[in-house]
């Protein structure tokens, strides 16, 4: 089996950023993503994810490892001072590196 290093990047961010997280994503040229609604708490308190409006969105994305560096530091410059987002990436490795 040959497996491939790549970056996962967890972005979870306010349901209102879907949009420009993904048009982020497809700047930076990455292939695919998935995104899934989610619920939990933390520093800005609770998040229920029935209502849209206040709902946190889950996306995550398998980069090489210099896009995983660029999408971050552009997440950081132009969403996480006006908006309640995290994000990290893992280390993975996968069988279809041409997929990525």
């Amino acid at each position: 089996m040959n497996l491939h290093p790549m970056k996962l990047v967890t972005i979870i961010c306010e349901s209102i950023l879907e949009e420009r997280v993904l048009d982020l994503l497809h700047e930076i040229g990455a292939h695919g993503h998935t995104a899934f609604s989610v619920r939990g708490g933390g520093h800005q308190g609770e998040r229920n994810a029935d209502i849209t409006e206040t709902a946190n969105v889950q996306i995550e994305v398998i980069l090489k490892p210099a896009m995983a560096e660029t999408l971050l530091e552009r997440l950081q410059r132009d969403l996480f001072a006006a908006y309640a987002m995290v994000a990290y990436e893992s280390d993975v490795r996968v069988l279809r590196p041409e997929k990525f």
